[in-house]
Protein backbone atom coordinates (compact mmCIF):
# COMPACT_ATOMS: atom_id res chain seq x y z
CA UNK A 1 0.00 0.00 0.00
CA UNK A 2 1.44 3.36 -1.03
CA UNK A 3 1.65 6.06 1.57
CA UNK A 4 0.30 9.49 0.75
CA UNK A 5 2.84 12.22 0.26
CA UNK A 6 2.21 15.10 2.60
CA UNK A 7 1.90 18.47 0.87
CA UNK A 8 2.85 21.48 2.95
CA UNK A 9 1.83 25.05 2.37
CA UNK A 10 4.72 27.34 1.37
CA UNK A 11 4.44 29.18 4.69
CA UNK A 12 4.95 25.90 6.59
CA UNK A 13 7.91 24.96 4.39
CA UNK A 14 9.55 28.27 5.32
CA UNK A 15 8.98 27.58 9.02
CA UNK A 16 10.61 24.15 8.72
CA UNK A 17 13.53 25.64 6.80
CA UNK A 18 14.01 28.24 9.53
CA UNK A 19 13.93 25.50 12.18
CA UNK A 20 16.58 23.57 10.24
CA UNK A 21 18.73 26.67 9.95
CA UNK A 22 18.40 27.33 13.67
CA UNK A 23 19.48 23.76 14.44
CA UNK A 24 22.46 24.08 12.12
CA UNK A 25 23.49 27.40 13.70
CA UNK A 26 23.22 25.87 17.18
CA UNK A 27 25.51 23.03 16.06
CA UNK A 28 28.02 25.43 14.53
CA UNK A 29 28.04 27.69 17.61
CA UNK A 30 28.98 24.64 19.65
CA UNK A 31 31.72 23.86 17.12
CA UNK A 32 30.36 20.36 16.59
CA UNK A 33 30.57 18.45 13.33
CA UNK A 34 27.75 16.63 11.61
CA UNK A 35 29.37 13.29 12.43
CA UNK A 36 29.44 14.11 16.15
CA UNK A 37 25.82 15.23 16.36
CA UNK A 38 24.51 12.40 14.19
CA UNK A 39 26.32 9.89 16.39
CA UNK A 40 25.01 11.49 19.60
CA UNK A 41 21.48 11.64 18.18
CA UNK A 42 21.73 8.06 16.89
CA UNK A 43 20.78 9.07 13.34
CA UNK A 44 22.61 9.00 10.04
CA UNK A 45 24.58 11.98 8.83
CA UNK A 46 22.22 12.24 5.85
CA UNK A 47 19.23 12.50 8.20
CA UNK A 48 20.98 15.30 10.10
CA UNK A 49 21.63 17.14 6.85
CA UNK A 50 17.96 16.73 5.92
CA UNK A 51 16.96 18.15 9.33
CA UNK A 52 19.28 21.11 8.85
CA UNK A 53 17.58 21.76 5.50
CA UNK A 54 14.15 21.60 7.18
CA UNK A 55 12.95 18.47 5.42
CA UNK A 56 9.29 17.66 6.16
CA UNK A 57 9.94 13.96 5.53
CA UNK A 58 12.03 13.59 8.71
CA UNK A 59 9.99 12.59 11.76
CA UNK A 60 9.51 14.95 14.67
CA UNK A 61 11.23 12.38 16.87
CA UNK A 62 14.44 12.74 14.86
CA UNK A 63 14.29 16.52 15.19
CA UNK A 64 13.90 16.04 18.95
CA UNK A 65 16.87 13.64 19.08
CA UNK A 66 19.07 16.29 17.45
CA UNK A 67 17.79 18.98 19.81
CA UNK A 68 18.62 16.65 22.72
CA UNK A 69 22.14 16.10 21.37
CA UNK A 70 22.53 19.89 21.28
CA UNK A 71 21.06 20.35 24.77
CA UNK A 72 18.01 22.17 23.38
CA UNK A 73 15.29 19.56 23.93
CA UNK A 74 13.36 21.79 26.35
CA UNK A 75 12.78 24.22 23.49
CA UNK A 76 10.15 21.77 22.20
CA UNK A 77 8.06 22.55 25.28
CA UNK A 78 7.78 26.15 24.09
CA UNK A 79 5.81 25.08 21.03
CA UNK A 80 2.17 26.14 21.27
CA UNK A 81 2.67 27.16 24.91
CA UNK A 82 1.46 30.71 24.27
CA UNK A 83 -2.00 30.02 22.87
CA UNK A 84 -3.16 33.61 22.58
CA UNK A 85 -6.21 32.82 20.43
CA UNK A 86 -7.31 30.03 22.77
CA UNK A 87 -7.08 32.34 25.77
CA UNK A 88 -9.07 35.03 23.97
CA UNK A 89 -11.78 32.52 23.08
CA UNK A 90 -11.94 31.36 26.68
CA UNK A 91 -12.05 34.92 27.97
CA UNK A 92 -14.84 35.80 25.54
CA UNK A 93 -16.73 32.62 26.53
CA UNK A 94 -17.04 31.57 22.92
CA UNK A 95 -16.33 27.94 23.64
CA UNK A 96 -19.09 25.40 23.08
CA UNK A 97 -21.17 24.82 26.17
CA UNK A 98 -20.88 21.39 27.73
CA UNK A 99 -24.61 20.85 28.32
CA UNK A 100 -26.84 18.60 26.34
CA UNK A 101 -29.25 20.11 23.80
CA UNK A 102 -32.62 21.25 25.19
CA UNK A 103 -34.65 18.53 23.46
CA UNK A 104 -32.54 15.85 25.17
CA UNK A 105 -33.04 17.50 28.57
CA UNK A 106 -36.86 17.43 28.14
CA UNK A 107 -36.78 13.70 27.43
CA UNK A 108 -34.80 13.06 30.61
CA UNK A 109 -37.49 14.69 32.84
Amino acid sequence: MKSKKSILLPKLVLILEELGTNIKLARLRRKLGTAQISERANITRMTLLAIEKGSPSVSMGKYLQVLFALGLEKDMLKLASDDELGRKLTDAKLLVKERAPKNVQKKLK
